[in-house]
């Protein structure tokens, strides 16, 4: 059996461990600590913002930024449907209706048409948004020039999903930093990790503050446990942090890697009908976290997506089809859609490739040739 190439695998840099061993030889091994100082202000220090808390998630991130725009109960949130199911679940959480937008052929992200379609289009039933999240899918920054003008002409705040988008920047601003709050995902699959975890950025300091308080069980400042608010367990621990600050050190490097992943499938099938890459619009780079594909059958010789993925999987390398859109899911059955059928299509046709930043250039290679033989 050939050996196991991964989709996206962690990839650590080096000085990870000398962390999390201040960490040890501290006994600072709890949530808090010197390290999750440290994570914070690299963050803060990356993405040119002024605020950033660590948590145990990109969920609980989201979870909290719409705890602090106050979306409760009855409430709607406009979230784009093309995306991993982490982006609409902590709507539901707050007992709120997700509205899904479709997307966009130029990005696959949220489409601003369809986005002030729908925004007209409940206020006609009496029905403000309370949020927008729109998401950086695959590390390519959505239309937010469009997005951040139709949010400022409704006044309906930006939860900006860039989970996958750490690195990206759009117009010289980092992803994460566009809207009213900005979110992280530190899991083990994306391009840098902390095992498990993500952050909640934002220019207001108030509101991290609350998210930092919300996010420790809501603890009352007394010398006994008194709670005036309902808190969670959302703080990151300090071995996590210990592991992102290492991570941080490499993250350019590492987003160089992840685009030269690109660059080499795009090189590689060239010449290939109906193998096409999402490229990058003007003002935007891509991390390029996954490096995905779509494939047109009728230009390909008949070959599918699915053609492509069970032929990887014979030779033991991983992928895995594109994001199936939120309106589709059984859990969202009879959810409100404004949109066509882009994020339909792009999950029938689109493949994520194995894109890591520790993949080798023999790996890549087999990978390419793998699906060549297809051809």
């Amino acid at each position: 059996m050939k050996n196991r190439i991964w989709l996206s695998s962690p990839h650590m840099g080096g000085r990870e461990l000398d962390f999390v061993n201040d960490a040890f030889s501290s006994n600072w091994v709890a949530p808090l600590g010197p390290n999750v100082d440290g994570f914070e202000k690299d963050i803060q220090n990356y993405l040119s913002i002024s605020h950033a808390a660590a948590l145990s998630s990109g969920t609980a991130a989201l979870h909290l930024a719409l705890i602090l725009l106050g979306v409760g109960s009855g409430d709607e949130v406009l979230c784009q449907s093309f995306t991993f199911s982490a982006t609409a679940n902590p709507i539901l959480y707050q007992r709120a209706t997700p509205i899904f937008i479709d997307s966009e052929e130029e990005t696959w992200n949220m489409c601003p048409v369809y986005l002030r379609q729908a925004i007209e289009d409940r206020l006609a039933h009496g029905k403000k948004p309370k949020a927008i999240i729109p998401v950086h899918l695959y590390g390519m920054p959505a239309n937010m020039n469009e997005i951040l003008a139709i949010s400022e002409e409704f006044d309906i705040p930006i939860i900006e999903d860039a989970a996958e988008a750490l690195g990206s920047i759009y117009f010289g601003r980092k992803c994460g930093t566009l809207g009213r709050f900005g979110i992280l995902s530190f899991n083990g699959n994306k391009i840098i990790t902390t095992s498990g975890g993500g952050a909640l950025v934002s220019k207001d300091e108030m509101a991290i503050q609350k998210a930092r308080f919300l996010s420790t069980q809501a603890r009352d400042p007394a010398p006994h446990y008194q709670h005036t608010e309902i808190g969670y367990n959302y703080r990151m621990s300090n071995i996590c942090a210990g592991i992102g600050r290492g991570q941080m050190e490499v993250l350019d490097e590492r987003v160089r890697q992840r685009r030269a992943v690109f660059e080499f499938y795009r090189s590689y099938f060239r010449e290939r009908t109906g193998f096409d890459f999402l490229d990058e619009p003007s003002g935007s780079s891509s991390n390029r976290w996954l490096t995905c594909i779509t494939v047109d059958p009728d230009k390909a010789n008949g070959i599918t997506r699915e053609n492509i993925r069970e032929k990887l999987e014979a030779e033991n390398i991983e992928s895995r089809p594109l994001w199936k859109p939120m309106h589709m899911q059984p859990v969202f059955s009879g959810t409100r859609y404004y949109g066509g059928t882009v994020s339909e299509k792009l999950f029938k046709n689109g493949l994520c490739l194995p894109s890591g930043s520790n993949i080798s250039a023999e790996e890549l290679t087999r990978v390419a040739e793998s699906i060549d033989e297809l051809y």
